[in-house]
C-alpha cells in the first residue's frame, strides 16, 4: 500500500475519532434533552461514515475486493440515525412542551406531536 493511501485512511480514521469525541462531549456537556440530542445522532453518524469509509478502502486496496458488510452498516445507520432522532424530539416534546402556550395551527386539527392518543 502506498504512502498516499495510508494517510488517507489514517486520516478518516482520524477524523472519526474526532467526531465520536465531540458527539460524546456534547451529549455530556449540553444542557436540555434537545440539545443533546443532536450532537450524538450528527457527530457519529459522520464518525461511523468516516470509519466504515476507511475501513471499505482499507479492504478494496489490500484484499482487492469489495465488500458489502460496509454499505450495509451505512445504509442502516443513514436510515435509522435520522428517525431515532426524530421519534426521540417528538416524544420529549410531547411530555415537556406547554400545550397552553403554542400557537394554533391554520388548520382545526392540533399540531400533530401534541395529538392526543388514546390508549388501549
Amino acid at each position: 500500500m502506498s504512502m498516499v493511501t495510508e494517510i488517507l485512511i489514517s486520516t478518516l480514521l482520524v477524523i472519526s475519532g474526532v467526531f465520536g469525541l465531540i458527539g460524546s462531549f456534547g451529549l455530556l456537556k449540553l444542557r436540555d434533552a434537545m440539545q443533546r440530542l443532536h450532537a450524538p445522532t450528527k457527530a457519529t453518524t459522520i464518525g461511523v461514515g468516516a470509519a466504515l469509509i476507511a475501513s471499505a478502502l482499507n479492504t478494496w486496496l489490500i484484499a482487492g475486493q469489495v465488500t458489502w458488510h460496509e454499505v450495509m452498516v451505512s445504509v442502516f445507520l443513514f436510515i435509522t440515525a435520522p428517525l431515532s432522532a426524530l421519534y426521540l424530539a417528538k416524544s420529549h416534546i410531547a411530555t415537556t412542551v406547554d400545550r397552553s402556550k403554542i400557537p394554533p395551527t391554520a388548520t382545526k386539527a392540533p399540531w400533530a406531536e401534541l395529538r392526543r392518543v388514546p390508549k388501549g
